[in-house]
């Protein structure tokens, strides 16, 4: 008999991410989040309604920073996240096989475009303003400039498990929004939650100000009619809303938000369908930005 005891794994403990904390679900409760062959991966947090509400107090608490946050300094915290998730490359690609049920290279593939796609919008962030704003012809006496601002607080359905879903749809919702200067408040995927929970530890060691981004797991027809319906929430991206009917289906959260006269990016008519892994385009930088007009008399 072996005078050396088996060392037993330290399994990990995932929490939410809000307001640049890891809090447990208010509620206590935890469910099990299994591989695509129902094989148990790991305990992850049953985020609440009330989770839900405070991290929508987080997130309104950083957008007077964030938005003030100079366009080059955006892009510079956003480029930081992609250098932090390529030191994690190899515990983020383990994630991404388990939650997809995809080979490692292909998990590797995926989570090294997860990368490109930061750095895709951190190169954006101070030039979006060139193809939304400008000097605008004006008869009269006046000078006419429209220039963009971040809408707020965007609540966020991340996409839920498929091909690339799990992370680089994830960052392909979040990161467009925090390009342009709003905050946000993510339901992660259900069934697929790991990801997205070890993606908050990234941002918590890169330089994204606490709030900017909360990451809540847990049933998503819980926790999105709650940002559908929340009054200070701005706009809400459904990208993820795949339920039939509930509360949870598209059409329920889009009747919601209207209620409150907020911003709505729909879902695609397939969400299963939609390959991430395409060249993002700009339409996703645009959807969360109002343009503000300033009108000034010439000669003054």
């Amino acid at each position: 008999m072996s005078d050396v005891a088996t060392r037993l794994d330290v399994l990990k403990t995932y929490k939410l991410y809000v307001g640049g904390k890891f809090p447990r679900s208010e509620s206590g409760r935890v469910y099990e989040v299994t591989d695509a062959k129902g094989q148990w991966l790991a305990n992850a947090p049953l985020g609440t309604r009330k989770d839900a509400r405070d991290a929508v107090l987080a997130a309104r608490a950083a957008v007077k920073g964030w938005a003030g946050t100079t366009a080059y300094n955006r892009g510079q915290v956003l480029y930081r996240v992609a250098e932090m998730l390529q030191g994690r490359r190899e515990q983020f690609a383990a994630e991404v096989s388990a939650a997809e049920g995809i080979g490692p290279k292909k998990a590797a593939a995926l989570v090294d475009a997860a990368i490109d796609r930061w750095i895709w919008y951190a190169g954006w962030t101070d030039k979006v303003a060139q193809i939304t704003g400008g000097a605008n012809p004006v008869a009269g006496p006046f000078f006419n400039l429209s220039t963009p601002e971040p809408t707020g607080v965007v609540g966020i359905v991340a996409p839920q498990a498929g091909y690339g879903h799990s992370l680089l749809g994830l960052v392909s919702v979040i990161a467009p929004a925090i390009a342009t200067g709003n905050t946000v408040v993510v339901a992660a995927a259900a069934d697929a939650p790991l990801p997205a929970l070890s993606l908050g530890e990234v941002l918590a060691t890169s330089d994204v100000p606490g709030g900017v981004v909360n990451i809540i797991s847990g049933r998503t027809a819980d926790i999105a009619p709650t940002l559908a319906s929340h009054q200070d929430v701005n706009a809400v991206d459904l990208t993820g809303a795949i339920a039939a009917d509930g509360p949870g289906a598209p059409q329920a959260l889009e009747a919601a938000a209207a209620d409150t006269l907020k911003r709505v990016v729909r879902p695609e008519l397939d969400p299963f369908a939609q390959d991430w892994t395409n060249a993002p385009g700009t339409d996703r930088l645009l959807s969360f930005l109002e343009t503000k007009t300033v009108w000034h008399p010439m000669g003054i």
